[in-house]
């Protein structure tokens, strides 16, 4: 019986794409904080002030920042409460 050429790959996607809970990778969870922040910040621009897009730029430039040097606060301060850890 021949096994399917991708096999590997669909486990790997399932595994990747499971439910939040103790496998949830910490880069998984500072993607859904980074998109939840930003959505937060244009919807206090759009409802409240202005302002509030100064709070988008910042978690943009993290982003940006921890892309290029590896350190992000983020996974720090996470890391220090036990998020994400087995």
């Amino acid at each position: 019986m021949q096994s399917h050429p991708h096999a590997d790959e669909e486990s790997t996607m399932e595994a990747k794409h499971a439910p939040a809970g103790a496998d949830t990778r910490m880069d998984d969870i500072i993607r859904r904080f980074a998109g939840v922040f930003i959505l937060l910040s244009v919807a206090g621009a759009i409802w409240l002030s202005p302002w509030w897009l100064a709070f988008t730029a910042f978690v943009g430039l993290n982003l940006l920042q921890s892309s290029f040097s590896g350190f992000c606060p983020l996974e720090s301060v996470l890391r220090r409460l036990g998020v994400g850890q087995r």
